[in-house]
């Protein structure tokens, strides 16, 4: 079991990398590119430095640039990305399992992108969502029960599935959720 673990934690722990660095990476580009437009933001004001302005049908450059830094920044998907590999590599280190539909998520919407931008690192996230799948595959201290005998104890924090119609078997065996 402590193998298992081992290997779960060095996948999670691959697989929020990568997004910490696809994220972290794509901002840092954009600062670099575009630091002169973000820049401007904190020369105008922080309040509605990208206005949402829909009855305008001109654009200038200048406000196009604008917009395009700010969907490419913080309104992209790299903070959310930064987060989430921060909080897997945290729920990692604590032996925390992460369900595989985050990892089938990740890797699905990133093979969308690099399909669609071409080329591009996109696919590195279908890399990063396999480590999760896998991870999430490789779990094995989830419950089994065979023939209404659990083969082992659910994890701290998890609650165990009733093995029979007993009402009275039905109670949680993590931690109480009314904080007594």
């Amino acid at each position: 079991m402590a193998r298992s673990m081992t290997s779960r934690k060095r996948l999670l722990r691959g697989a929020s990398a990568i997004m910490i660095v696809l994220g972290a990476g794509h901002l840092s580009l954009l600062t670099l590119f575009s630091f002169d437009a973000i820049t401007g933001w904190a020369n105008r004001g922080l309040w509605a430095a990208v206005p949402l302005d829909l009855s305008d049908a001109t654009t200038t450059t200048e406000s196009f640039k604008n917009e395009v830094t700010f969907w490419a920044g913080p309104g992209s998907f790299a903070v959310p990305l930064v987060l989430l590999g921060c909080l897997i590599w945290h729920l990692a280190g604590r032996g925390v399992s992460v369900p595989a539909g985050f990892g089938w998520a990740v890797a699905v919407w990133s093979a969308v992108g690099g399909i669609l931008l071409v080329p591009s690192p996109y696919f590195a996230g279908v890399v990063a969502g396999a480590l999760v799948i896998a991870a999430a595959g490789n779990d094995s201290s989830r419950a089994v029960t065979i023939a209404g005998m659990s083969t082992a104890e659910p994890a701290a924090g998890h609650f165990s599935v009733p093995t029979n119609n007993d009402p009275d078997s039905q109670r949680e065996s993590g931690p109480s959720r009314s904080g007594h």
